[in-house]
């Protein structure tokens, strides 16, 4: 990948003119010198690095090493001057990491067609909702569409299992710029509150951007202070979008459409209730394992047809329709796509030989999405004994604990409460906390810390018929233990496995 490189001084003036400049520009600044890299990785760092100085856990030891390797100035919201490198002041070092890292990469969402979904629930399923379609649209022009997501990264250059769902802005500038240079008509990302919160999605021009739902999520000290501050930074994608796809049926739609309408030249609506949606879908039925659904949306308008479990996978589908009727995807390719849409992680459903145990993992973690689960097992697995394995994150929305631990009390034969992402906090401590919210709704759990155990003990469990719903992880590869990563099998790996251990038992 080529850039257009940029002196110093362009990076100041453009600062200055954004009012992010906290104090005078210093002495020593070589103002007229190439900026070859703008890094927050200290390790990166190569001769003429401007180098930004961020994250809570930033050390001065950082910046000396980036002085050592050839950087030779910063950009920090305090100076340190144990460290004798010039020191460009700024007020909001997440905007101006944002403005940098746009200008570095030359601005590349304006050379591609970037999608944005935000939500609280569905974003990965739109975003491989929308790129499957999109890769079958493109395949005769040899280059598929890029994808920025929380289970994977691919921009043409770079594919890899995600970390965040939204990437900081240097390293989101950069895939976008790897997916502009390798001849990427399209990407697609997931846009996090956080993301739009804390500017990583700054500079981000969305050709198009769809607002599935929200529902309380993400609530806690080191996220969001309360639902209102969830809402509203969710509702920031609309200014940073040239279409915007709403759904009419979720909460607060009245005010995310209203937003939307007011800050974007163009919006579209769906719906399944209102049949004056911009993409309307109506004779919504499941037959077998497939999903059928008719959609009135102009040029889009026809048959469709889902191979994936869960109704609510049609508000999702709704959603790429109506992104797609925006970029102007021809209809067939449209269906076409959405019948071959496989997303990993997301209703992946697995049985044993007999047909007793039917094993859905699903990367369900908060309310909305894990009702919708649980509702959905019971709907369509009618009769069957429910089992649902969970945990909760730990350090972090709290509320999820009682939302999850309820829901299965209310809805699950039995819960196994087990290990997901506990960080810093005990994980038999956040486990006892579902349990007890587990029972104040009457519903019968055990613990087991290890997760593969309790995967094993929730398929070999199963005497009877039963529907084990294994939730929270769907493909991840690693568990945050602690302040590391550590890497295990993920949940469908597990659920594989003890399954052909349960055939075997039984002689399949």
């Amino acid at each position: 990948m080529e850039l257009t490189l940029h002196p110093l001084g362009e990076y100041c003036e453009l600062l200055d003119k954004l009012g992010l400049l906290a104090a005078p520009l210093r002495p020593g600044l070589e103002l007229g010198r190439t900026v070859e890299l703008v890094s927050c990785n200290s390790k990166e760092v190569v001769p003429g690095t401007l180098f930004v100085c961020k994250g809570a856990h930033f050390k001065p030891d950082f910046l000396a090493e980036a002085a050592r390797r050839g950087g030779f100035a910063y950009v920090s919201e305090r100076a340190y001057p144990e460290v004798k490198l010039p020191c460009i002041l700024v007020r909001d070092m997440r905007q101006a990491m944002a403005h940098l890292a746009v200008k570095y990469y030359n601005d590349p969402s304006r050379r591609l067609k970037v999608i944005g979904i935000t939500g609280t629930k569905g974003k990965s399923s739109t975003a491989y909702f929308i790129k499957s379609i999109l890769d079958g649209f493109l395949a005769p022009r040899g280059m598929g569409c890029g994808l920025i997501s929380s289970i994977e990264t691919w921009d043409g250059v770079e594919r890899f299992e995600s970390r965040l769902t939204t990437p900081e802005p240097l390293e989101l500038q950069k895939h976008l710029a790897h997916a502009a240079s390798s001849g990427m008509e399209y990407l697609v990302m997931e846009a996090s509150s956080q993301a739009l919160k804390y500017h990583r999605t700054l500079g981000v021009r969305f050709a198009v951007s769809a607002f599935l739902n929200i529902g309380i999520d993400h609530i806690s000290p080191i996220e969001h202070p309360d639902f209102e501050d969830y809402f509203h930074s969710k509702l920031k994608i609309f200014a940073q979008s040239d279409l915007s796809c709403v759904n009419m049926d979720c909460g607060h739609a009245r005010e995310a459409v209203e937003t939307a309408r007011n800050t974007c030249p163009t919006v579209f609506t769906f719906s399944r209730q209102n049949p004056a949606a911009s993409v309307y879908a109506g004779s919504v039925c499941k037959v077998g394992h497939e999903i059928l659904f008719d959609v009135d949306a102009d040029q889009c308008s026809g048959s469709y047809s889902l191979h994936m479990p869960g109704l609510f996978n049609v508000d999702n589908a709704l959603a790429a329709i109506a992104v797609c009727r925006g970029l102007n995807i021809p209809k067939e390719a449209v269906a076409d796509g959405l019948a071959k849409a496989h997303v990993p992680g997301r209703m992946e459903i697995y049985t044993s030989a007999d047909d007793k145990v039917v094993a859905i993992v699903d990367f369900a973690h908060n309310r909305m999405s894990f009702e919708n689960l649980v509702r959905t097992a019971r709907a369509e697995y009618p009769g069957r004994r429910l089992v649902a394995l969970f945990g909760s994150v730990g350090d972090k929305a709290y509320d999820r604990r009682r939302d999850l631990g309820e829901i299965a009390g209310e809805y699950a034969d039995l819960s196994i409460l087990t290990e997901d992402d506990s960080g810093e906090e005990d994980t038999r401590s956040i486990c006892q906390e579902l349990g007890a919210y587990v029972a104040s709704k009457g519903g019968k759990f055990v613990i087991e810390l290890n997760r593969s155990e309790a995967v094993r003990q929730a398929i070999l469990g199963c005497e009877e018929p039963s529907v084990v719903l294994v939730a929270g992880r769907g493909v991840e590869p690693r568990q945050k233990r602690g302040v590391e990563y550590i890497d295990t099998p993920t949940d469908v790996d597990y659920t594989k496995a003890f399954l052909r251990e349960y055939d075997a038992r039984r002689g399949r």
